[in-house]
């Protein structure tokens, strides 16, 4: 399960949601979030706790807040201190309220911190849920190569040496786009996967090591109409040597084969290679084959159908041509 620190929260996203640190600052860096589902404690505050979700942020917003001033002191103390006890990774006040000091104290006891933001509560939640939706997702690291051709992601699996990085540079050079190379970062969004380059420092992405030549920087040479940061996989074209295939490979294309990624099935592609094939090319073709299939162009089936007609003998149209008219 993946996770992140309040610390991490509040470094990353300080600046578009101005946040600021009420109490709590030492504790930011303890407070683990595991969940990107938010939990705004209204019931709570009402008195039920019978569900409590605890791993969520706490959200405090204009509602929270007017109910609490409707409270007696004793009761207000006496809600605020059972919400508090059953923990929450931190709590963030929104559109800049005052927040009451018994949150505070509380706070302090259980070590939990709380930040404030002015940005109003529903536009926060949303903007905070896709973040940590982000953060949070399930995530894996790939040794292959990334591409954006005509539109679509192909992810090129294969041996180190085998020539993936080749292949991309004869792409990007035939006027396709480079997402990553060497080492894929893969973050599941749903049912769909999106790669990227898994370096920390831009300055390292969009490079090519070229056997032989050495680091190639993709960015400076082709410009930026070479690359992308981003881009959803769609398709894993493996590249294997001949002799390993042992003839186990697709002949006609009827047969839909998948790899599981993250629990997600990606069309998957096993290409023999021999001396003198052209990759890119057929890359190229692999690509277009699948536009084709998303409107529900079939080409391995029609040509099976229409092969099928003609050993069975069926009827079929004939054509006649008395002349050259070409």
């Amino acid at each position: 399960m993946n996770k992140i620190t309040a610390k991490t929260l509040y470094e990353e996203k300080k600046k578009d949601f101005s946040f600021e640190i009420i109490t709590g600052e030492e504790h930011l860096h303890k407070r683990f979030i595991t969940s990107c589902d938010i939990f705004r404690p209204g019931l709570a505050l009402a008195g039920y706790t019978g569900y409590f979700l605890s791993e969520r942020i706490m959200i405090i917003g204009k509602t929270e807040t007017s109910y609490i001033k409707t409270l007696n002191e004793n009761i207000k103390a006496k809600r605020i201190a059972n919400i508090m006890k059953l923990g929450t990774p931190c709590v963030i006040v929104t559109k800049k309220l005052k927040i009451d000091e018994q949150f505070i104290d509380d706070a302090n006891k259980r070590k939990i911190p709380i930040l404030r933001t002015p940005l109003s509560t529903t536009p926060f939640i949303h903007a905070l849920s896709t973040y940590l939706d982000y953060k949070l997702a399930p995530t894996t690291y790939v040794h292959g190569t990334l591409m954006d051709i005509y539109g679509v992601g192909v992810l090129f699996l294969g041996k180190p040496g085998i020539g993936k990085s080749e292949c991309a540079l004869d792409l990007v050079e035939r006027g396709h786009r480079l997402v990553a190379d060497d080492l894929v970062k893969i973050v599941r969004r749903g049912e769909m996967l999106v790669g990227m380059g898994a370096e920390k420092s831009d300055k390292l992405k969009h490079h090519l090591e070229i056997r032989g030549v050495g680091i190639v920087d993709i960015f400076r040479i082709f410009g930026v109409k070479a690359v992308r940061l981003r881009k959803r996989i769609e398709i894993v074209i493996e590249l294997v040597y001949w002799e390993d295939t042992k003839g186990n490979y697709e002949r006609l294309g009827l047969k839909k084969k998948t790899k599981n990624i993250l629990g997600v099935k990606i069309p998957h592609i096993k290409l023999p290679l021999t001396p003198g094939k052209n990759i890119s090319v057929i890359a190229e073709v692999v690509a277009m084959n699948y536009l084709l299939k998303l409107r529900g162009i079939n080409v391995a089936k029609e040509y099976n159908d229409e092969l099928r007609r003609v050993i069975f003998k069926k009827e079929i149209p004939s054509v006649h041509f008395d002349e050259d008219i070409e």
